[in-house]
């Protein structure tokens, strides 16, 4: 079976970052015997010179007619989340789909996804700092704030910079297989397989705002992770009745507040694993859980795996 054929959309003031990273994991760095390298082509609304927001150009060589014939069309970066995107843009994405190419947006690049209508009815995520910007512009899109990257099938979405990495390797692994995807893992330095489900371990700052009560009571809990932290203990921080600050704090995060603190126990787990020598136990009590077979079995449900079996397939790169 030839390799798919990937449209990767572009627009002005670009991050080249995002734009780099569908080539990154599918593309022709892949060297002979890690992955067939997937044919990408850049395209853009205008081809030719496009302004990066690093400062400097790029050249587009292709229109939106590139999204025509392609199997795979990703949209990987938007400028402004409150501007709908151009709507040759949405038209070409709206085409693509509706002949059955697969679409992916990646970070921002979820929202012009979303203005072509093709995530309506359908779960996706988004960048967590957006969150309430997609909620309020795409009601329809049953929106999981705290998700890695979601495969509705037809279309996938990512969340952050590094989650747009899991998503393509995901996206990979679903076509040529696991084993492929962990040597390309393995090549970029990429952490262990994220499940699409695993929380987006940079939402912390989501709720660090200091003129936010939330955010005021979650950075508390975040210097205190080695200690209870029952709800009233943090509504009080937050100067909150208890009901008052569990709605808020489920608006503010999407999640309830004994599941974003489990969360955050395994987010500082998973540093402690790849950072230090320390043993199970150890982290375990530095990250306030009982005993290192509740760490276990947060961390399984989590990530998939053991602490001992992510510490261990970190450090070699790859999955074991």
């Amino acid at each position: 079976m030839p390799a798919p054929s990937v449209a990767v959309v572009a627009f002005d003031g670009i991050s080249p970052f995002h734009l780099s990273v569908p080539s990154l994991v599918l593309g022709p760095e892949n060297p002979p015997g890690e992955a067939e390298p997937w044919p990408i082509e850049i395209c853009a609304e205008r081809p030719g010179p496009l302004r990066t927001s690093a400062g400097y150009e790029i050249l587009v060589p292709r229109g939106l007619e590139a999204t025509e014939t392609a199997d795979i069309v990703i949209v990987p970066w938007w400028g402004d989340p409150a501007t709908p995107a151009p709507a040759p843009v949405v038209s070409a994405i709206r085409a693509a789909h509706r002949r059955g190419a697969t679409i992916v947006g990646l970070c921002l690049g979820v929202f012009p996804v979303a203005d072509a209508g093709v995530l309506d009815g359908e779960d996706a995520t988004t960048h967590w700092k957006w969150v309430e910007t997609f909620r309020r512009r795409f009601p329809e899109v049953r929106l999981d704030p705290a998700a890695l990257y979601v495969d509705a099938g037809a279309v996938l979405t990512g969340a952050g910079a590094s989650a747009g990495i899991d998503t393509c390797l995901h996206l990979l692994a679903s076509r040529v297989g696991q084993s492929a995807a962990n040597r390309v893992a393995r090549r970029i330095v990429a952490s262990p397989h994220r499940r699409g489900g695993q929380a987006q371990f940079i939402e912390q700052p989501a709720v660090s705002e200091s003129d936010d009560p939330v955010g005021r009571a979650c950075e508390w809990a975040l210097a205190h992770l080695d200690g209870p932290l029952p709800i009233d203990e943090l509504a009080a921080r937050a100067h909150l009745s208890r009901s008052t600050f569990t709605r808020a704090f489920r608006r503010r995060t999407g999640s309830s507040v004994a599941r974003w603190v489990t969360r955050q126990r395994v987010s500082r787990a998973r540093e402690l694993l790849e950072r230090t020598d320390l043993a199970v136990e150890a982290i375990a009590d530095a990250c306030g859980f009982s005993g290192a077979a509740i760490l276990r079995e947060h961390f399984r449900a989590e990530l998939g795996t053991t602490p001992a079996s992510y510490r261990e397939a970190f450090r070699a790169g790859a999955l074991s």
